[in-house]
């Protein structure tokens, strides 16, 4: 396996055929592809941390890890994904994964996990209201872009 350059739209089109319930950012930092035997196995989106509070200028979020099922395809991406951040500059590099999904990869690849019970509340708060309609914003109205009442994990990884 390894790693090869992809550009935003072939990737994008690659995580909206295979992730199980997101469609592709819309924008990242990078991407990178997995190679095996001249065929696309994976992909990882990286971009700026989605949450305000976390986006201090020195860490990147893994936002899209997507596989076509091929075997240590995610601890490979993570991986690559951290080594890249870094050589970046960047000193954290951050993700969420559901509160149903172990994090084998992640501890794999040198991740620890951070925080449980995160995230898929409602985006309507107090201080700023909003109605989230599943659908909204979305290109792709089979897949919800926000999944709300959807806990989370979140996982980091320090690059020193």
């Amino acid at each position: 396996m390894r790693a090869v350059p992809i550009e935003l739209k072939d990737a994008q089109a690659y995580i909206n055929q295979y992730h199980r319930h997101h469609q592709a950012a819309h924008r990242d930092k990078f991407r990178i592809a997995a190679e095996k035997d001249g065929k696309i196995v994976g992909i990882v989106q990286v971009g700026r941390p989605i949450s305000r509070v976390l986006d201090d200028g020195y860490t990147l979020e893994v936002l899209r890890l997507c596989t076509n099922g091929e075997k240590d395809v995610c601890s490979f991406l993570y991986g690559k994904a951290a080594r890249i951040s870094k050589e970046l500059g960047y000193r954290k590099i951050i993700t969420y994964i559901l509160e149903t999904e172990t994090g084998t990869s992640l501890r794999a690849s040198g991740w620890k996990c951070e925080e449980t019970n995160v995230g898929g509340s409602d985006w309507d708060t107090p201080s700023r209201r909003r109605e989230v309609i599943p659908h909204q914003l979305s290109f792709f109205p089979e897949k919800n872009k926000y999944p709300i009442n959807v806990k989370k994990q979140r996982w980091s990884k320090e690059l020193k």
